[in-house]
């Protein structure tokens, strides 16, 4: 027996020694090397790394966050790919990363073996974990391609490159390797589940639920992994419901909730077996009994918030909106984990009160609260955050409308019942507020610094009891913790989004009223309790009431433009148009509604679409909108023709730069002759009508600018600077007639022709110019103003080159003004004098309160006069109604704390473009549409930018006044690509920040969401 025992154990150490010595040894494709890295490779590495990715995928399985609202995906896979997924890298990639090395290792140390394809699997499925989807794809597709004798693998390796195109949002490739892999199912007879899943998981995606049931079904049946099949069947049982197949949905979802499913997945199924019976039965009250039934179970503590959303979504499909928001309100309120359903229940208020109550300022607060709690990867995000952002522009327009409809109301009573009307309107309505409103009570140690004065000691030994703690509590807490505000989460100096959010969604459904006793008394106090608001607007003469339903016809007009081009909400904006047409049949906007009702009606209505095709044929027949119809390829000709015109532009610039007048009279007529419609000929015959002044007598100066008027009458840039050049011509007839030229240089040997008052004082650079300082009015000049005053001189400015003349000559000329738009104006590098052209002025004297042409969009140019015109104080930029103060939103870098001084900027993004016949255009717009204002603009450069800014106006509200004038007008303005340049409104302090491109975009990001 001990012989026996001795020899096995020597042959045991044999085999041990021969094991080890063969593992020192190189590796040899021998039988026995083979053998040995089999085992080594199946048992040490393959083995174990199947372990870590099974225990992987079971603890990602129970940590998925399911959104039961949508049909749940087949696998419980990480998200999708963005650029957050990859730099949120899985939290367990330990894991991960030991599957990786592990695969590694049997490639590069068991060459020999039989485990190399499963390597390679393990490696693409430990990088499809770590959301690598590119990588992981790689590793797939080799595997695919290099083992294609043993079709368990090869099928396996297309499975997973399909799940990875899928995750990559690549669907065609996808469903091209996915056909492949159902045509070769059929020859393996294990592990179909999988690819079955996989082939319905791609029909799910496409919403082809029809073809995704059977072949989900056998997933289920070839499933042998238990909580694939529960999951599986529960999605049979959606995409059942889904198709209207309630019996069948209902027998999946009682299979489910009778399973050992977790808690959650059979929770939700006994939700919607509730759901899907009450649909069956035509039962509403009886399901709502059952789903206030599982109130009662603790068991669904956690769950409240799903089961009063149920409820909500019951009481909407039977219309009681007022019942549904209720429980809404109770699913908000009660969603403490579970953030899917707090944004759907978000959701679903926000609907409501977009659709059905058009109550668009809480419906910005609700949508602002659902983007703050969805994840961004939930089907439709993009759309919920477009509406978050863009919603204020529809709520400003239909304030708009709602005020002067007021207005319009207003005027149609007389006059005493208009007064009590107005203080009935005005009338603080009295919003009881509670006493404690969910946070602390008024006074958090009511006996604090009082005394015991009763003369008997106090002797509880309770803390609340005692005056003397309670006192020194009170005086620590200031100490430590200041004068906080006393309401919920009083710790935070900073709060959060959703904080922020919920603050504003209370203060809408309080109507406007803060919900704290403070902020409501300030509220009051500041409210116009008076009415002069609405007695200095009320339209009481037919020009006013005109005026008021202009406003009206622009709001629409601009709500269903939105609708159509922004939200792609076709249905709402017919039903905007028409509403237009209906109430307003002739308005400006006439060609444009019928070419965007053509535009709605041209995929669903063919009979509208013809007909509003032909209205816009036969009544506008010469507007864009008929050129667009008759020829689709009108609009790219057009930008053709009006790129070739800036090029044009900018050539018979130069040459005004220069000076070579004749030669720019001779190349605008041509210009003009070329291109009899070209965007750009207003501007050119400016140029060619200074260029006549510059080398002709007034008469020919005159004649120009009357040519201008009559062959350009629309024209909102040009034009009103030309008319208010004439009436200055026409005030100072002697004074030009005088002249040898009518625009002629200013000679500094003699005398100058205008004299200028004394104001602030600014250094400019040397140059020359045409003599047309302001004059100073005589006593009889005056006497003759005041007997006329229709008679009110604009200034005409004159375009001048920057030819500087020897310095020796011209002393540099002090510039002095008086304007508010000069102050604190930002540093910028000093101006090429060559640059940007030096504009002589003519006299101004504009009365207190220009008037104000319509919104045009407008950039200011920084030019640098030559002459000093004659300044009145400017007057601001006026605006209809002043937007109430809006909460002041910071970031890290930007704040939209109310300013002292705004700009307009416009930021071309090419340092190569030269700008000076661009910020001579923005000059002209500022002269012609707000003469007096004492508008400058200037130009700043870094990276690749250049940024002009227009400057200064006291208030957002000026500013945004301003860029509503000019926007419409920089494509004629800017003689620049329309790409490469884009515009907003900045305050000072904001842009003394903008150092960089990188500062400049991330500006334009906070003022879209901001603004």
């Amino acid at each position: 027996m001990k012989n026996l025992r001795r020899s096995s154990l020597k042959l045991l150490l044999f085999y041990l020694g021969s094991s080890l010595l063969v593992a020192c040894s190189t590796p040899k494709d021998t039988a026995t090397s083979r053998a040995m890295q089999n085992l080594t490779a199946r048992y040490n590495y393959i083995y174990n790394a199947n372990v870590i990715l099974n225990n992987y995928e079971e603890e990602s399985y129970n940590n998925y966050i399911d959104n039961y609202s949508d049909v749940l995906p087949v696998y419980t896979d990480p998200e999708k790919f963005s650029s957050e997924s990859v730099l949120h890298a899985p939290a367990n990639d330990r894991a991960l990363d030991a599957i990786v090395k592990k695969s590694r290792a049997i490639i590069a140390d068991k060459a020999f073996s039989n485990y190399i394809d499963d390597a390679y699997l393990l490696l693409g499925k430990a990088y499809y974990l770590k959301t690598n989807y590119f990588v992981a794809e790689e590793y797939f597709d080799y595997t695919a391609k290099t083992y294609t004798k043993d079709m368990n693998v090869l099928i396996t390796a297309q499975n997973w490159k399909a799940r990875s195109l899928m995750q990559l949002n690549n669907m065609d490739d996808a469903a091209i390797i996915l056909d492949t892999v159902y045509d070769n199912l059929e020859l393996v007879k294990k592990k179909r589940s999988e690819p079955y899943a996989t082939i319905a998981q791609s029909y799910i995606y496409q919403n082809r639920y029809t073809d995704a049931i059977p072949i989900l079904e056998k997933a289920v049946k070839e499933s042998q992994l238990h909580r694939n099949r529960i999951r599986w069947t529960y999605i049979l049982a959606q995409l059942y419901e889904r198709q209207k197949k309630y019996k069948e949905a209902l027998a999946l979802y009682t299979k489910v909730q009778k399973s050992n499913a977790g808690f959650e997945l059979y929770f939700n199924a006994n939700l919607n077996r509730i759901k899907v019976t009450g649909i069956l039965n035509g039962e509403h009250l009886n399901r709502k009994k059952e789903l206030l039934a599982l109130l009662k179970d603790d068991k669904n503590l956690d769950y409240h918030d799903q089961i009063y959303y149920q409820i909500a979504e019951d009481y909407a499909e039977e219309n009681n909106i007022t019942e549904a928001e209720n429980f809404y309100r109770l699913s908000i309120k009660n969603s403490t984990r579970n953030n899917y359903q707090k944004g759907l229940s978000y959701l679903r208020m926000a609907d409501l009160n977009f659709n059905k109550h058009k109550d668009f300022l809480k419906a910005k607060a609700y949508y602002d609260s659902t983007v703050s709690v969805l994840p961004k990867n939930y089907p439709g995000y993009a759309q919920i955050l477009k509406k978050s952002q863009n919603l204020e522009y529809i709520t400003d327009r239909y304030e708009v409308i709602a005020y002067q409809d007021t207005l319009q109301m207003l005027a149609k009573l007389p006059e005493a019942e208009r007064i009590a009307k107005i203080k009935k309107l005005t009338k603080i309505k009295v919003v009881p507020v509670a006493a404690n409103n969910g946070t602390f009570r008024n006074n958090l140690f009511p006996d604090a610094g009082r005394r015991n004065n009763a003369g008997a000691p106090q002797t509880s030994s309770f803390y609340f009891s005692n005056p003397a703690a309670l006192s020194r509590g009170y005086t620590d807490f200031l100490t430590k913790w200041g004068n906080r505000k006393q309401e919920d989460n009083w710790r935070q100096s900073i709060k959060s989004s959703s904080q922020s959010t919920s603050e504003s969604i209370a203060k809408v459904e309080n109507d406007g009223y803060p919900t704290d006793k403070i902020g409501m008394e300030k509220t009051i106090a500041d409210k116009d309790t008076t009415g002069k608001k609405y007695m200095a607007a009320v339209p009481l003469t037919p020009e006013a009431v005109k005026t008021s339903t202009g406003k009206i016809i622009d709001a629409y007009y601009e709500i269903a433009s939105f609708y159509q081009q922004e939200l792609d909400d076709q249905p709402e904006a017919i039903r905007i148009y028409q509403l237009i047409l209906s109430k307003f049949p002739d308005n400006d906007h006439l060609g444009s509604v019928y070419y965007s009702l053509y535009l709605c009606y041209q995929k669903t209505d063919p009979a509208n679409a013809a007909k509003y095709k032909a209205l816009v044929l036969n009544k506008f027949p010469a507007s864009i909108y008929a050129k667009t119809i008759l020829d689709p390829d009108y609009s790219i000709k057009q930008s053709d023709l009006e790129a070739a015109g800036i090029k044009r532009y900018n050539q018979v610039f130069e040459l005004y730069e220069g000076k070579a007048f004749p030669s720019v009279i001779t190349e605008v007529n041509s210009t003009i002759q070329q291109y009899p419609a070209g965007l750009i000929n207003p501007q050119l015959s400016y140029l060619k009508a200074i260029a006549i002044g510059r080398t002709q007598k007034i008469d020919s100066l005159t004649a120009a600018f009357k040519a201008i008027t009559i062959a350009y009458p629309d024209d909102k840039l040009i034009v009103p600077l030309v008319k208010e050049h004439l009436a200055y011509i026409a005030a100072h007839q002697g004074e030009f007639r005088n002249r040898r030229v009518a625009l002629p240089d200013f000679d500094p040997a003699e005398p100058r022709f205008f004299t200028s008052a004394p104001v602030a004082e600014k250094v400019v650079q040397p140059v020359t110019g045409p003599d047309l300082q302001p004059i100073v009015k005589t006593a009889k000049e005056k006497a003759t103003a005041a007997v006329k005053p229709a008679v009110v001189p604009p200034a005409v400015i004159v375009p001048q080159t920057a030819a500087a003349t020897p310095p020796a000559v011209v002393p540099p000329a002090i510039v002095k003004e008086t304007s508010a738009i000069t102050k604190n104006i930002p540093v910028v590098a000093p101006i090429d004098p060559k640059e940007v052209p030096v504009v002589p002025q003519i006299a101004v004297n504009t009365p207190a309160n220009p008037p104000v042409t319509p919104p045009v969009p407008v950039a200011e140019t920084p030019v640098a006069p030559v002459a000093t015109p004659e300044i009145t104080i400017p007057a601001p930029v006026k605006t209809a109604e002043v937007p109430a103060p809006r909460p002041v939103i910071k970031d890290k870098t930007f704040s939209t704390e109310i300013s002292k001084v705004y700009y307009f900027v416009v930021d071309v993004a090419d340092a190569s473009l030269t700008l000076s016949s661009s910020r001579f255009g923005i000059g002209q717009f500022n002269r012609g549409n707000f003469p007096g204002a004492g508008l400058k603009h200037q130009l700043t450069e870094f990276d690749n930018d250049q940024l002009i800014y227009v400057g200064n106006f006291l208030s957002f509200a000026e500013a945004k006044s301003y860029a509503d004038g000019i926007t419409p007008q920089l494509k004629q303005i800017m003689k620049v690509p329309a790409g490469v340049y884009s515009s907003f409104i900045i305050s000072k302090e904001n842009f003394e920040k903008l150092r960089s491109k990188d500062l400049v975009t991330k500006y334009l990001d906070f003022y879209k969401n901001n603004y």
